[in-house]
């Protein structure tokens, strides 16, 4: 079954997580999506690590786990497009492809003729995407940026944490995974116009305008009271109970989002809360949120995580465990929703496991064709198909370094 994007073709020139992560859901949904990397070095996070895939003798394959998480469904080519000759190998493929990505420095490709300006005179027709720290306009257009840099400014940081704690970055590079789906979101809406117009254009995408747009209600707290919202930890600014408690075996978190879900909760807790009017609304919760937190708090230590899980499901009360990721692949629901995968990977001779997509369409279902590729896997086969190109005309090219 062909995916939704099947016939659209995307030159990927980024690397490291935005750009890959956007191109690999592309690549989900059916678009042809060939990674265009540096001979002899390729994409920056293949060597971020350990841990690496292993080969069946338990070997190291080099392969990160960074790296596979954001590469699969994508062919890899190897062209150096600091030179006259890989630019034109470029151009060549650009004429066969709908959207190019990519993630350099703002101005970093116009040495190449490989920025929008050059691409769009001579390709009207390719969607640009570009993303950097933060954008082609502003002050800061020309300054290098990062996901971390990105989650410090973009404000993520400055609400992350324990009241009265220091600032603390999220987990994962999560100003690179939302920028990756705003990117994709982009394309899409650019292909869009682009099938209605036959024009191509600019997609334009900062890390720290993503930052700022996820931190949603955050963000508007201050637009609407001229006030920063308050650095809660676990719990939530403007809804209590919504945080997580310490059981008498781990963690759980409670997200209580209206005052009929509270009035089930306290009742199951043989509490009298909902007649209190210090906690009988979520207003009033927010004022004494400290006082009720306390007192739930001695109440959900005295039983484990699975008991209070069952407790609450039954009554419509949303709650979860903390989950490790040993537990989270664990978890029938994951296994369930087909959120682990595995494809045969050509270096290691093994099925490599992999994180699946979320995307469940009834009709296009997201097709799992290739695992992430080692680096210029597919040079040939491309440069053979799409640009005609000789045994003789490739090998010449590798002999001079382009390849």
């Amino acid at each position: 079954m062909k995916g939704a994007l099947a016939g659209i073709r995307v030159l990927d020139l980024s690397r490291v997580l935005a750009g890959p992560l956007c191109t690999q859901i592309l690549g989900d949904l059916g678009a042809d999506v060939i990674k265009v990397e540096k001979p002899g070095e390729g994409d920056d996070t293949r060597k971020w690590g350990p841990p690496y895939l292993k080969d069946a003798a338990g070997r190291d394959t080099g392969e990160s786990a960074y790296y596979l998480s954001c590469n699969r469904n994508k062919r890899s080519v190897s062209i150096d497009i600091s030179k006259p000759e890989g630019q034109d190998i470029i151009h060549g493929l650009l004429k066969k492809s709908d959207v190019v990505i990519e993630n350099f420095k703002t101005g970093g490709l116009k040495k190449y003729g490989l920025d929008f300006e050059s691409v769009h005179g001579r390709h009207p027709h390719i969607v640009y995407c570009s993303i950097t720290g933060f954008g082609q306009t502003g002050p800061l257009a020309d300054e290098p940026g990062y996901d971390f840099v990105a989650q410090a400014m973009g404000g993520l940081m400055a609400a992350t944490g324990a009241p009265g704690g220091e600032p603390i970055k999220a987990g994962v590079a999560l100003s690179d995974v939302m920028t990756g789906l705003y990117a994709a979101t982009g394309i899409l809406a650019a292909l869009r116009h682009r099938d209605e117009t036959g024009k191509g254009q600019m997609v334009d995408l900062a890390l720290t305008d993503c930052t700022l747009a996820g931190t949603v209600n955050i963000a508007q707290y201050y637009l609407t009271s001229g006030k920063t919202a308050p650095r809660v930890g676990n719990a939530h600014p403007t809804i209590v109970p919504y945080q997580s408690f310490k059981t008498a075996d781990g963690h759980i978190v409670i997200a209580i989002g209206n005052d009929a879900q509270f009035r089930r909760f306290a009742k199951i807790l043989n509490q009298d809360w909902a007649g209190n009017e210090k906690f009988a609304t979520n207003p009033a919760r927010v004022e004494n949120r400290d006082a009720l937190a306390s007192l739930i708090a001695t109440l959900i230590a005295r039983e484990t995580t699975a008991r209070w899980i069952e407790s609450f499901r039954a009554i419509d009360v949303p709650a979860g465990p903390v989950n490790t990721m040993d537990r989270v692949f664990a978890e029938e629901q994951i296994k369930a929703r087909e959120m682990k995968i595995t494809l045969p990977h050509a270096q290691s001779g093994l099925l490599a496991d992999l994180v699946g997509s979320p995307l469940k369409l009834s009709e296009t279902p997201v097709v799992y064709e290739y695992a992430p590729p080692v680096l210029g896997q597919d040079t040939d086969v491309v440069l053979k198909t799409l640009l005609g190109a000789t045994d003789a005309e490739i090998k010449e090219l590798r002999g001079k370094g382009i390849l």
